[in-house]
């Protein structure tokens, strides 16, 4: 079994002053200990090494063999633990392995294009980029950040909101001129959709009705596992999908989907956050200065869609605005 003893560290750094100043005397005053207790800190250390470390005479100290050893050990390890408390205090230079979990659209579309920007001002970041629309636990899988899109779970996890994203319901143009454009939310029935291989919050679309909200769903053809596996499978054809603004903002304006049923789109939207453990103790200086990152260069504001005078739905308010800290 480990053993965890709080002085081995000032037993260590009692042993290198000594070396250091020549003597017991000269150390206890830099200390501000008696010559007797740095004596038996010294006789405590061999005792539980079970080596002699210094041979004492009347007029010299003189390093043993293992002495030697334990001492150029020893100043690495104190210069080692310095460092590292110098890493760990407030204002530390960002440095270390950095870890950031991301679902797959807003990973893709957002935070991979500031990657080599973060980087590039902060070189002594590692940073370990994990890409899933599955739900992790950022303590059990040891993440430092991670990207929450749509409802937050109750948690002691702190939230810094990056943005928000309306929904909408789209299909392929080759899907609706096969299965026809739904006009009410109840032709959802007749129709193919696609839905998700893991639990929702929500399990159907919501829909305006008048002052009521109402859910329908498509009956499934396929199901995915992320955000952009939905989307390329509705840009094949394969179903109506409901997606994120932000992420098939582009398909829209260049006519690759159709949104249908907009007006029952209830206006809902999901809220963009980034999510880190925080309240017990300082954050990490990486972890800092990526949250700071994220929030003054994503840009996901939450547009409009209109359609124009040719018939093409627009994106509007496109002109992406500074997310609310």
């Amino acid at each position: 079994m480990a053993r965890f003893d709080t002085n081995r560290s000032a037993e260590m750094e009692v042993f290198v002053r000594v070396v250091d100043l020549g003597g017991f005397t000269q150390a206890a005053r830099k200390l501000r200990l008696t010559p007797s207790g740095v004596s038996k800190l010294i006789s405590r250390l061999e005792v539980r090494l079970g080596s002699r470390l210094i041979n004492r005479t009347t007029r010299k100290l003189t390093l043993t063999e293992e002495g030697q050893a334990f001492y150029q050990r020893a100043v690495r390890i104190l210069a080692e633990m310095e460092e590292a408390e110098r890493e760990a205090a407030s204002g530390a230079a960002p440095r270390g392995r950095l870890t950031v979990n991301s679902n797959i659209p807003f990973g893709m579309l957002h935070v991979m294009p500031l990657i080599p920007r973060f980087l590039e001002q902060h070189p002594d970041v590692t940073l370990d980029l994990v890409l899933t629309d599955t739900l992790i636990d950022l303590m059990q899988e040891r993440a430092d950040v991670a990207i929450r899109v749509g409802p937050l779970r109750a948690s002691r996890l702190v939230a810094r909101k990056l943005g928000t994203s309306r929904m909408v319901v789209v299909g392929a143009p080759n899907y609706l001129a096969r299965f026809g454009t739904p006009k009410i939310p109840a032709d959802l029935a007749d129709h193919r959709g696609i839905g998700w291989t893991f639990p929702r919050s929500i399990r159907g679309w919501p829909f305006k009705r008048g002052d009521r909200t109402e859910e329908a769903v498509p009956p499934p053809a396929a199901r995915a596992s992320d955000g952009e596996a939905a989307r390329r499978l509705a840009l094949g054809g394969v179903g109506l999908a409901r997606l994120a603004l932000f992420h098939i903002g582009p398909d829209i304006e260049s006519g690759r989907l159709v949104p249908v049923l907009q007006n029952y789109n209830p206006g809902d939207r999901e809220d963009i956050h980034a999510v880190y453990v925080g309240h017990t103790a300082p954050l990490p200086a990486r972890v800092r200065a990526f949250i700071d990152f994220l929030a003054e260069h994503v840009r996901v504001s939450d547009p409009a869609l209109k359609r124009a005078g040719d018939g093409k739905w627009r994106v509007m308010e496109i002109q992406r605005t500074r997310p609310i800290p």
